[in-house]
């Protein structure tokens, strides 16, 4: 009986050493950064057998869009490396103030040191989180430009039904060169009408869509978990400054 109730002693104490928060926040991290760089990868070559087909005819028209999908390809090997090897020192400094906080080990104790590291992961957090900020936004772009593309697509087979010619319409266009993807002297630049239309009911472009807002998604998801270590890691730093206080070294 000695045996056993020794043994549930010692889970508990463990369950209770488990920073929680980080547990949260780093399994939050990863699926978020498996759905950004995942996807995000796979959604950046689509865009550009999209751009390559139907809105450039030229090689050099897109030259730009080439280079741009093959360097952010690279930014997002390391980036999925990073967040990796981040998340697992966030989680070992979540498990080394929460067992400081509840002093569960004995003689371990919060040492100065260790505050000035926790800060510094607080400091390194908060700035990683303001980035990823704009990195969210960022990731939108694509987003807006294709549910813009396929709202036109929907308001042109609309127009199809009501309208005897559709070639009426012809100045219902969606213009890559306005985003920034191609220069303004892409030729064409643009595809208009039930050309247009076509384009929206290929699965390449389905494919493209749902790929962005996954990325998105996954964008969303790291930068929540981004919110939650800062919130979990300024709490136990606060909580480690109070026992320091009281003569805790």
């Amino acid at each position: 009986m000695n045996w056993r109730a020794s043994c549930y002693d010692c889970c508990i104490r463990c369950l209770g050493a488990v920073p929680y928060p980080s547990l949260v926040a780093t399994l939050l991290c990863y699926a978020g950064m498996a759905l950004f760089c995942g996807c995000g990868h796979e959604a950046l070559t689509q865009t550009e057998v999209l751009v390559e087909t139907y809105f450039a005819r030229n090689e050099q028209d897109y030259e730009v869009v080439a280079s741009f999908v093959e360097y952010f390809q690279y930014v997002i090997y390391g980036l999925a490396s990073f967040f990796f090897l981040y998340g697992i020192l966030l989680l070992a400094e979540g498990f080394y103030t929460t067992s400081a906080v509840k002093q569960t080990f004995g003689e371990f104790r919060s040492t100065h040191c260790g505050r000035c590291l926790s800060l510094t992961f607080i400091i390194v957090t908060y700035i990683l989180a303001f980035i990823w900020l704009a990195v969210f936004a960022f990731t939108a772009i694509p987003v807006y430009f294709l549910f813009n593309m396929e709202q036109t697509c929907h308001d042109i087979n609309i127009l199809a039904e009501t309208t005897p010619s559709i070639n009426q319409h012809g100045w219902i266009c969606m213009d890559a060169r306005q985003y920034g993807l191609l220069p303004w002297n892409a030729v064409p630049g643009k595809t208009c009408g039930m050309t247009l239309a076509s384009i929206c009911k290929t699965s390449e472009f389905h494919l493209t869509y749902d790929l962005y807002i996954a990325a998105f998604a996954g964008a969303g998801i790291t930068l929540l978990a981004l919110i939650l270590f800062l919130v979990a890691t300024t709490y136990n730093y606060a909580v480690l400054r109070f026992l320091g206080r009281k003569g805790v070294r």
